[in-house]
């Protein structure tokens, strides 16, 4: 454990002193932050909210509209009386107005096409002041919560392809470069070669994940100063979610990016050595953006497609706990059997160094 510990603080401070790196991080770090502000500035300013009023909730609606004049700048609520509540939803589905206030027994309910802003929620409750509830719903789905969901399903399947590729082929260049040098057998000599491996395998993943947390992290932050705020309490579950789904697979690709490396002698056999991987992560990006319906349900329990399109599902709301937790036993699983060969692969190619060695030629070594 000793050494695998010290051969992963290795990679960790190795990379983190990389200044193309820290470079690409901090980008894509002002990237994610520039669109968010953009977000936020786009969504500024006075908001016109169209109230949908039957008779029986003019009063409240009229209340509502002086009370938020007088009190917000950034709100300007104009009534619109319907003679019913038909009227009301075909207002709404016309987008002839953007949320209509219902009496419901003893209480008041909010609706909107998708769901109600919740500034007008909190103007609403505010003018009711009492112990009647104010329930926001939706008539027609959730619109706003459905872009958004697609846009979170693009962005994490994006990180998950960038930073396969990124710190995987860092990966495989780190230990072809170690073999290519002949430094791995001096190495080879003081720790198992086993080690060697766990150890840049652990280290790539903390980066990896740590980078990855960042982002969400800086993501759902930045999402609270836009108006999809509202949606942030249903999202950070399927992002917990994709961390995880993101640690396991990214556990079972770096293996095999180890392994690109051992069986390469010089750094150009990398891009024969690492292509099929380079395949695999773009199938699963695009899987991510092109499959829907049964196929992506099926497939979201497939190791690796599973670390992108399990958490898709959760965003999108088509898929219940239980079946991310058997997505991801199955994602555990399918890691640790690639673990297992992937150990035996690249003890075998590692100390090699007569030229690229074949997948057969690697198992069928006696080391």
């Amino acid at each position: 454990m000793n050494a695998v510990l010290t051969v992963a603080r290795r990679e960790v401070i190795t990379k983190l002193t990389d200044k193309a790196f820290v470079i690409g991080s901090l980008l894509l770090t002002a990237i994610i932050v520039g669109l968010l502000v953009i977000q936020s500035i786009v969504a500024g300013g006075v908001q016109d909210e169209r109230l949908a009023a039957t008779p029986d909730s003019v009063q409240l609606a009229n209340t509502v509209a002086a009370q938020s004049a007088s009190t917000s700048e950034e709100l300007r609520i104009t009534v619109v009386p319907v003679a019913d509540e038909a009227a009301a939803r075909a207002a709404l589905e016309a987008d002839e107005v953007d949320s209509w206030l219902r009496k419901d027994g003893t209480g008041w309910r909010l609706a909107a096409k998708d769901l109600p802003d919740s500034q007008v929620v909190s103007a609403v409750d505010t003018a009711v002041r009492g112990p009647s509830a104010v329930l926001p719903e939706s008539v027609s789905g959730n619109a706003d919560g459905a872009i958004l969901a697609a846009i979170m399903a693009f962005a994490i399947s994006f990180l998950f392809y960038i930073s396969s590729l990124v710190f995987g082929y860092t990966l495989a260049n780190s230990v072809v470069e170690e073999k290519q040098s002949r430094i791995v057998e001096i190495i080879a000599t003081k720790i198992p070669v086993r080690a060697l491996l766990a150890g840049k395998v652990l280290g790539n993943t903390v980066l990896a994940v740590g980078q990855m947390a960042m982002y969400v992290g800086i993501g759902l932050i930045g999402l609270s100063f836009t108006k999809y705020s509202q949606y942030l309490p249903g999202l950070s579950g399927p992002m917990v979610w994709f961390i995880v789904f993101f640690l396991v697979g990214f556990v079972l690709l770096a293996c095999l990016w180890a392994v690109a490396g051992a069986l390469a002698s010089r750094l150009e056999d990398i891009q024969s050595t690492g292509s099929p991987l380079t395949f695999l992560v773009l199938a699963v990006f695009f899987g991510a953006a092109l499959l829907s319906g049964t196929p992506m349900t099926v497939m979201s329990f497939v190791p690796p497609f599973s670390a992108v399109l399990m958490p898709t599902r959760l965003l999108e709301g088509s898929a219940a706990w239980w079946e991310a937790a058997i997505a991801l036993a199955l994602l555990v699983a399918a890691a640790g059997l690639v673990v297992l060969v992937a150990e035996r692969l690249y003890r075998r190619a590692l100390l090699q160094t007569q030229g690229r060695v074949s997948i057969t030629a690697a198992w069928k070594a006696k080391i």
